[in-house]
């Protein structure tokens, strides 16, 4: 099975400018994507999808491929990531002349997850028929309990009402928030549908510690700390 990882990591993050290569560990951010997808035998090539001849220099540096620069229509902050999947499946395709089996986004802004992480989206995939896998992890919130949204006239509910009052967030459907550690995607399902939940989707429960996003400052600092803790745990054990 011809298994491509491909990281898409444009050069205008607003949140926090810089993101995609600032040194996290010891080495640019995207380094650990690159290095967790190069971890893992079933894939065959670690591509980077990237507007930015700075990532793409640092990305070649830890031996990814840089074959291709995303145009800058699909890099900007209304762009939606689907589409620049769909341009990097449309490059595979011209230059191999066809689809890879198996697309694996390995998002740059999650790099306290393992290469097991995504060896276990890979086993999810290959063992039920999905479109796409994504990964989940427990929720902050629920939005049958403690998330609202503002109405019309300026009061609050909540997102979701229960058909009767709960009062205890235990007593809610069970929810996970969804997280950025990878996706497994049929190509196919890309290059024919425009969005995740069109298709039939499968899930991975990864622990919040290493599902953590990096968007803002605070996200890194945040990651930084737990790291620093995995540190600390792996030299005392």
């Amino acid at each position: 099975m011809n298994v491509v990882a491909i990281i898409f990591a444009r050069g205008g993050s607003k949140g926090l400018p810089g993101k995609n290569i600032r040194l996290f560990g010891g080495k640019p951010l995207i380094a650990w994507s690159i290095e967790h997808a190069q971890a893992v035998d079933r894939i065959s090539r670690v591509l980077v999808s990237t507007d930015c001849s700075e990532i793409a220099a640092v990305a070649l540096e830890y031996g990814a491929e840089v074959p291709f620069m995303r145009p800058a229509e699909l890099a900007d902050d209304h762009s939606p990531e689907w589409l620049a999947w769909r341009h990097a499946l449309n490059y595979l395709r011209e230059t191999t002349g066809e689809l890879p089996d198996v697309m694996v986004s390995v998002p740059a802004t999650a790099p306290l997850r393992l290469p097991q992480d995504i060896e276990n989206c890979l086993n999810e995939y290959e063992n039920h028929d999905a479109d796409i896998v994504i990964t989940v992890t427990d929720p902050h919130r629920s939005p049958y309990f403690n998330m609202v949204k503002k109405n019309a006239d300026g009061s609050v509910g909540l997102v979701n009402p229960p058909q009767k009052a709960i009062a205890r967030r235990q007593d809610t459907p069970i929810v996970f928030d969804m997280a950025t550690v990878c996706y497994v995607v049929k190509p196919e399902f890309v290059m024919s549908h425009e969005s995740t939940f069109e298709g039939h989707v499968r899930s991975l429960h990864v622990p919040t510690v290493r599902a953590i996003d990096i968007d803002t400052l605070l996200d890194f600092q945040i990651a930084e700390h737990l790291m620093h803790l995995q540190s600390e745990d792996n030299v005392n054990n």
